[in-house]
This record gives structure tokens, C-alpha cells and sequence, in this order.
């Protein structure tokens, strides 16, 4: 296969890969009374997986898929620039939107599948950072 098919293939596989991630993340969170109020929002700075409502708190959720642990865990792969990233996002949305005075926390939803597909382990971070 050439190289630049492979190249294709998987980052098609990982892009599936956080698709059913997140949309587990989403099912999770509303069967634990989240309100989600927007998924993938995007905007001139990057995107934000899921954006919800708990009580008094707008939670920014970021969500890492992965299909094993061989490589560490998901949610070490959220860097220091990622993390500044997502406040940035956040606070576009919150102005974006009126919400600049609600209080807000970031969330991480970190995700590892099994071969099969089946959900092998999911934690969720409230206030992860």
C-alpha cells in the first residue's frame, strides 16, 4: 500500500474513532442530566466537542477516543496549548453568546474502546482543568 494511502486510512479510522467517542460522551451526559447545548461548535479559533449545561454550570467538554492504553491514556494527550486553546474557544463562546457572567468549568471525557468497538473504560474529569 502506498505511503500516502495509509496515511489516508488511518486518520480516517481515527477521525471515526472520535465521532463514536464523542457521541458516547454525549449520551452519557445526558443520561447523567446534562443539557447539551452544542456539539463541534466551531468558530475562527478551533472547536469545542460538546458544550453542555449542569446546574449553574456551562461545561466545555473535551473529548479523547483511543483503542487501547498502549500508548498511555487518553486524557494525557490534552497538552498545555491545548488546554490555553480551549479557554480561548471558551471564552468566544461565552461572549459569542451572552454568557460571559455564567460560571463555567472544563470537563474531560477520556474514552478507550475495545477491539470490538464496545466501550472498554470511560472516565469523565469534571473540573479537569
Amino acid at each position: 500500500m502506498p505511503e500516502q494511502v495509509k496515511v489516508k486510512k488511518m486518520t480516517l479510522q481515527r477521525k471515526l474513532l472520535g465521532r463514536k467517542g464523542e457521541d458516547v460522551a454525549a449520551d452519557y451526559l445526558k443520561k447523567n442530566n446534562y443539557q447539551i447545548l452544542c456539539r463541534n461548535y466551531t468558530c475562527k479559533l478551533g472547536e469545542i466537542d460538546i458544550i453542555a449545561r449542569q446546574r449553574d454550570f456551562i461545561v466545555f467538554v473535551e473529548v479523547r477516543s483511543r483503542s487501547s492504553e498502549d500508548f498511555g491514556l487518553p486524557q494525557e494527550t490534552i497538552n498545555r496549548r491545548k488546554k490555553m486553546k480551549l479557554r480561548n474557544l471558551a471564552r468566544y463562546y461565552l461572549k459569542e453568546t451572552g454568557r460571559s457572567n455564567e460560571n463555567c468549568r472544563f470537563d474531560v471525557i477520556a474514552l478507550v474502546f475495545e477491539e470490538s468497538g464496545d466501550v472498554e473504560r470511560l472516565e469523565h474529569i469534571e473540573n479537569a482543568f
